[in-house]
C-alpha cells in the first residue's frame, strides 16, 4: 500500500509505539495482560488507527478532529504505561526507552494538526 497515510512520518512513529509496546506486554503474565496490557495495547493501536481514518474521510475539518482522538488515545497510552511502571510491570530502562518515542509522537501529532488545511501560497 503507498500513498496517503502510509506515507506519513506521523503515522510511522505511532506503529513504532504500538509494536514496542506490543512487544513489552507478551512478556507480563495472565494478569496485567488482561487488565492493563490489553488497555495500552488498544490505546497505542488506537493512535495510528485514529490517523488513517482522519485521512480518510476526506475533509479537514474531520481529519483534524480524528487527529486530535489520536492524540488523546496517546495521552492515555501514557497513563497507562506510567500504571504498568508503577505496578512493576516495566522496567525504568523500558520506560526510557518509550519516552522519547511517545514525546516525539506528540509533537508530531501537534505540528500534523497544524499542517492540515488548505495550503496558503506565499
Amino acid at each position: 500500500m503507498a500513498g496517503g497515510f502510509d506515507d506519513l512520518r506521523v503515522y510511522h512513529l505511532s506503529e513504532d509505539i504500538a509494536d514496542t509496546t506490543w512487544d513489552l506486554v507478551l512478556g507480563w503474565n495472565n494478569l496485567a495482560k488482561d487488565t492493563v496490557g490489553k488497555q495500552i495495547i488498544r490505546s497505542a493501536d488506537s493512535i495510528g488507527a485514529n490517523i488513517a481514518e482522519g485521512y480518510g474521510r476526506g475533509t479537514y475539518n474531520d481529519n483534524k478532529r480524528f487527529v486530535r482522538i489520536s492524540r488523546g488515545s496517546l495521552y492515555e497510552s501514557r497513563h497507562w504505561l506510567h500504571r504498568a511502571f508503577r505496578r512493576k510491570l516495566l522496567t525504568q530502562d523500558q520506560i526510557d526507552h518509550l519516552k522519547p518515542l511517545i514525546d516525539n509522537l506528540g509533537s508530531q501529532l501537534n505540528a500534523y494538526l497544524k499542517s492540515i488545511g488548505p495550503q496558503s501560497s506565499q
